[in-house]
């Protein structure tokens, strides 16, 4: 043990083994830690030293400005302590805090999506409840197979769990479940994580932005927000490269057609053919359609460059910094260039 970490929000301090951070250790507690991309990427686990010093590895100007650091802020994913210290996780708004849970679950249905993205669907066998708010992810172990970080797809209100899965090129993990994974087959869940999830408090418009399988986690933040009475403005963005691309949209025009306060907006970015789709980029797409977004919100799922390149057009547009919930689905590949 090289230290001892006290958090603000926890009753119990925990300890720090050698080059560990503050975060993994926090979770393997079963503390619900704030956090996202775990790898210094998203910011989500931002959190106020109090006392003592930490080194932090490498991390992005995006999650971490010096300003911030100069305040002392860290993050907690990448804080390695130095001696003993007190931190505190920063509490926003509507904060979801759940039980962290060890789930054993069976595959019940495989289905290919698009060409490339699959749906899984899990039953739960055991290490319930799980209780999760929408837009949050969980750590999917398939069988033999390291884990991975997937955000659902269902509703928390439903009883199974529900994961798109894009083949990446290169990824065995996600070769595994598109050519491999099949129903019967045991998986382990941990979590749930994140907090770039809806803010059941906010009654203003929403902007549902999503990028390739990033539709899951913004499918279930659209889903729950409407089950659960909201009268407001939705307004659904979904950015896919060509129509084979393209999936759920009967879905999402069914309840459309259910609620009038919602409108779907499916943007091409790359059509190999004639198409009378929008075509261009969710950001160009957003900024020809709204002049001012004061008092939205802002749900963001997909590729970190689209990511990046919604946030400035939402700001530009009068949204506040912190009414932009954002998740950027960082491949396996892309987390260690932090800091590069």
């Amino acid at each position: 043990m090289v230290a001892t970490v006290r958090i603000r929000q926890w009753p119990k301090p925990i300890g720090l083994e050698p080059g560990q951070a503050v975060l993994e250790a926090a979770l393997n507690a079963g503390i619900p830690y704030p956090c996202g991309c775990q790898s210094g990427n998203c910011g989500s686990c931002k959190s106020m030293l109090i006392e003592g010093k930490v080194t932090l590895a490498e991390y992005s100007e995006f999650a971490l400005t010096d300003e911030e650091r100069a305040q002392g802020l860290v993050l907690a994913c990448r804080a390695m302590a130095d001696e003993d210290i007190e931190i505190a996780w920063i509490e926003g708004e509507d904060l979801a805090l759940h039980a962290q849970r060890k789930l054993d679950c069976r595959v019940k249905t495989v289905d290919r999506l698009t060409h490339d993205i699959t749906g899984v669907t899990l039953a739960i066998e055991g290490g319930g409840p799980f209780t999760f708010t929408a837009g949050q992810f969980a750590r999917v172990t398939f069988p033999g197979q390291k884990t991975r970080d997937y955000s659902m797809a269902s509703r928390p209100d439903e009883a199974d769990l529900v994961f798109h899965i894009r083949h990446m090129i290169g990824g065995t993990v996600s070769a595994f479940v598109a050519d491999a994974l099949k129903p019967g087959m045991t998986v382990k869940v941990e979590g749930p994580h994140g907090v770039a999830h809806l803010k059941e408090s906010h009654a203003g418009p929403i902007l549902a932005i999503a990028g390739g399988s990033g539709l899951a986690p913004i499918k279930s933040i659209v889903e729950t927000a409407l089950a659960t009475g909201r009268r407001g403005p939705v307004h659904l963005y979904f950015g896919a490269r060509d129509e084979r691309d393209i999936y759920l949209e009967d879905r999402f025009k069914a309840l459309a057609a259910r609620h009038p306060n919602l409108s779907v907006h499916i943007v091409l970015s790359q059509p190999t053919g004639a198409t009378a789709r929008r075509t261009g980029f969710l950001h160009e797409a957003i900024a020809a359609d709204f002049q001012s977004l004061d008092g939205a919100k802002a749900y963001v799922a997909g590729p970190p460059i689209m990511v990046e390149a919604v946030t400035p057009v939402l700001t530009q547009r009068k949204m506040r910094r912190e009414d932009i919930h954002a998740d950027a689905f960082y491949t396996e590949a892309e987390k260690p260039k932090v800091g590069a």
